[in-house]
């Protein structure tokens, strides 16, 4: 991967566990391989947690289960997204209102 100023970007090769299976995964900066990991150890410990509340599920029931909890999470922080965008668009707004009235 190259930079605007001709530089280049070094991937490294990482490899994660998921209910125990292996993935070679890229990352193309540490804050990347940072994410990938934590995201993995997230993902497991919602594995364990399912597999002890549903012990008699099979593993494609479990990941769905977490794939879904995820999703739902993933909604939720978007629409928290969405709802500071708007109260900053408010904000300033209404500091541009303000200034714009300041010598008035």
């Amino acid at each position: 991967m190259h930079l605007a100023s001709g530089g280049m970007i070094m991937s490294q090769t990482i490899t994660i566990k998921i209910a125990g299976r292996e993935y070679p995964l890229k990352a193309e900066t540490p804050e990347k391989e940072e994410a990938i990991r934590k995201a993995a150890v997230s993902i497991n410990a919602m594995i364990v947690k399912y597999q002890e509340k549903f012990p008699n599920k099979g593993l494609i029931e479990i990941l769905s289960f977490a794939a879904l909890n995820l999703g739902i999470g993933n909604v939720g922080m978007q629409k928290k997204i969405e709802s500071i965008e708007k109260e900053y668009m408010q904000m300033n707004s209404d500091l541009e209102d303000y200034l714009k009235n300041i010598d008035k």
